[in-house]
C-alpha cells in the first residue's frame, strides 16, 4: 500500500498561470484571480500521476506533491 500524498501550493511562488488547473482540474480550482487552490484533502492513487506531471510542469515551482503527507508550512514572518 503506497502512503498518502498531499498537493500544496505555495501562493508566494505562484505566477497565476493556471497550468495547473488544466492538467489536474478535480484537484485544483483557480481562485477569481487566477490562483490555484487545492482541496484539502488526500490525491486519490488514480490522479497521483497527474498530480506529479502539475508540480513538473509548473513554471513557477509553486507546488508540491508531498508523498509522506506531512503537513508542509510556509515559515511564519516575524514582527519587528
Amino acid at each position: 500500500m503506497t502512503a498518502a500524498a498531499r498537493l500544496w501550493v505555495n501562493p508566494i511562488a505562484c505566477d497565476a498561470r493556471g497550468l495547473c488547473a488544466e492538467v489536474l482540474p478535480e484537484l485544483i480550482i483557480l481562485d477569481d484571480w487566477g490562483f490555484p487552490r487545492s482541496r484539502d484533502e488526500d490525491v486519490p492513487p488514480e490522479l497521483r500521476h497527474e498530480a506529479a506531471e502539475a508540480v513538473r510542469l509548473c513554471p513557477k515551482l509553486a507546488l508540491r506533491l508531498d508523498r509522506a503527507g506531512r503537513a508542509h508550512k510556509l515559515p511564519r514572518l516575524r514582527a519587528g
